[in-house]
């Protein structure tokens, strides 16, 4: 009896093992029966996979952010090197990689359940060599047609558009307990490229030049760079058999209202940290020209890296908090500190104070990447308990997959604000001959944005007592 009663108890602790898949490790670095939301598999081998991936992620997608912004701070510089475009063109040179990197988002977002997330990694940092090598060869000539600079600010989109695969990437590699760390993490490391590009170039390019600048460099100096994150993807990343998505699981979440209205609240948080990391350079140079002259150029101009950077530091902190603290509440918070920050920078502006001004600017950059975690964080989570699908019993994989679409959709469509914003400054100071408008219109949409979080999930999560859920 003391036999069978011990072999009784043995058969429970040899399910338990078998409940726990073994990794399968295939040619070409795929990764079978991958499951991150197995805590046995998780703790022996998933865990340091996934950071290995993680960090490979973050420098392509760094790099990736750091091609979409170099038009940013090039343009300021054009009159310098010879150019004679117009404010309109400038504008429009700064846009361009927004709009066409927002575009590229929605096709990228399905390149890793295709390809596989490291096979895909590959090719996007790749092919930012066509953007940097374009931009050395069409800014050495102060000739080059407007069409044609154009056209070569528009590759830069190729940056932006590997955001998409790289967050949906990432999903697919950590558990949901925490993804909005892991999201955080990724989505900051990359948007550090956008400080990195703002704080180098204006350096790089007036290093060894006396009197002038070699704009040339701001595109090859990158290359080196570009060629060592596809090495490292090619040799340390992983492609994941359990990564799935199709254009049908887009579809499905394309007719989910959740997404709409989280891609709204997006614009509103990661559409302001591009809109204004882009501009921000030109806004500094428009406001205060004394700050953007050749000789005290390369130090000052290089200040506009300070709003990307706190803006990209704060992402992963807003994504922990609000693991914590619920990403509606954080996001409420964020959207009502932007619009008192820019109300406050408004009124301000007549004092002509540059630090006043940059440290308005820069706070409005932290509450922009403080909201950027929160909004991320929130996508997941509501899909896997208040989207059509959990409604109706979706399996929990299928409420992922429908998430991870939805990830690349909505960084696709608040990408877009990385173009709206720099488009509308323009027009309000083609039509009024001030800015000003244009910032008190911001204000307003932050309003209305932080209003549409209160309705959709911070009143309905009170009344079902789940505030701190979403």
């Amino acid at each position: 009896m003391t036999v069978d009663s011990t072999a009784d108890a043995l058969v429970p602790v040899q399910s338990t093992a078998a409940a726990t898949p073994t990794l399968e490790h295939r040619p070409g670095r795929w990764i079978a029966n991958w499951d991150a939301e197995d805590k046995g598999q998780w703790e022996a081998e998933g865990r340091s996979i996934a950071k290995r991936n993680l960090y490979w992620s973050i420098f392509a997608e760094f790099l990736g952010f750091v091609v979409w912004q170099l038009w940013s701070i090039v343009v300021v510089q054009l009159p310098a090197a010879g150019f004679a475009f117009d404010s309109n063109q400038i504008f429009w040179l700064i846009s361009i990689p927004s709009l066409v990197g927002a575009t590229l988002r929605i096709p990228y977002t399905f390149m890793v359940p295709k390809f596989g997330g490291r096979n895909w990694t590959i090719v996007s940092a790749l092919l930012l060599l066509i953007p940097t090598t374009g931009l050395a060869i069409c800014v050495s000539n102060p000739e080059t047609p407007f069409g044609v600079m154009l056209l070569i600010a528009a590759l830069a989109g190729f940056g932006g558009g590997n955001f998409a695969s790289s967050m949906a990437n990432i999903t697919f590699f950590y558990p949901a307990r925490e993804k909005g760390w892991a999201l955080g993490l990724n989505a900051a490391g990359g948007n550090l490229g956008a400080a990195v590009a703002q704080l180098v170039v204006p350096i790089a390019i007036t290093l060894l030049a006396a009197g002038t600048v070699n704009l040339p460099m701001a595109g090859i100096i990158w290359i080196p760079l570009i060629l060592i994150a596809a090495f490292g993807a090619w040799k340390y990343m992983n492609n994941l058999t359990s990564a799935k998505g199709d254009v049908a699981g887009s579809l499905a979440a394309l007719k989910e209202p959740h997404l709409w209205v989280m891609a709204f609240l997006y614009i509103g948080t990661f559409g302001s940290f591009i809109g204004f990391a882009g501009v921000f350079p030109k806004l500094i140079k428009d406001y205060f020209p004394d700050f953007s002259s050749i000789h005290v150029g390369a130090v000052a101009l290089s200040l506009a890296f300070l709003g990307p950077l706190v803006g990209s530091l704060a992402r992963p902190y807003g994504g922990r908090m609000a693991d914590r603290m619920g990403g509606a509440r954080m996001t409420i918070a964020s959207f009502a500190s932007m619009a008192v920050i820019t109300l406050t920078m408004i009124w301000t502006l007549p004092l002509k104070n540059f630090w006043l001004f940059l440290t308005l600017f820069l706070l409005l950059f932290l509450a922009s990447g403080f909201g950027n975690g929160a909004t991320y964080r929130m996508i997941p989570v509501i899909f896997a308990t208040s989207s059509r699908a959990a409604r109706s019993g979706a399996s929990s994989a299928a409420t992922a997959r429908l998430a991870a679409s939805s990830l690349g959709l909505i960084s696709a469509i608040g990408a877009y604000g990385g173009f709206v914003i720099p488009q509308v400054l323009n027009a309000s100071n083609t039509t009024a001959g001030s800015y000003t408008p244009a910032f008190y219109g911001f204000v307003g949409a932050y309003v209305l944005m932080l209003t549409v979080c209160w309705v959709c999930y911070i009143r309905p999560a009170r009344k079902r007592n789940t505030i701190g859920h979403i």
